[in-house]
């Protein structure tokens, strides 16, 4: 039995795979009015299919879906089987409120009962 796989059936493998983990992942990224689909996550960066990739690069933000995950900052890693890794350099988690400029009491009322 043989082993060997030529070029083209190589090519086709990896395809179908990059493929599969696109439609498999509702993570995305978004780079100005760009928007990606990533391909893994990890805790030090993430990958994205290499024809994607273009010039994705700087202060980007990371989606699940709808929801905003994080503001990153990000620098290209390496190219390899058909994905292009991204490091962070900055990782934010992203709030829906603002932060507050004050210290709310735990124990304090939240609104007024009347009797």
């Amino acid at each position: 039995m043989t082993t060997f796989l030529s070029r083209e059936v190589r090519d086709g493998l990896e395809a179908a795979r990059v493929a599969g983990l696109k439609k498999a992942s509702r993570l995305r990224v978004q780079a100005g009015d760009e928007i990606r689909p990533v391909l893994g996550l990890r805790k030090d960066g993430f990958s994205v299919a290499a024809e994607d990739a273009g010039l994705l690069r700087g202060l980007v933000d990371l989606y699940d879906g709808a929801n905003h995950l994080y503001q990153c900052l990000i620098v290209a890693s390496e190219l390899e089987a058909g994905e292009m890794r991204f490091e962070f350099k900055r990782l934010t988690h992203a709030h829906d409120a603002a932060p507050l400029d004050f210290f709310r009491d735990p124990a304090m009322p939240v609104a007024y009962l009347p009797r």
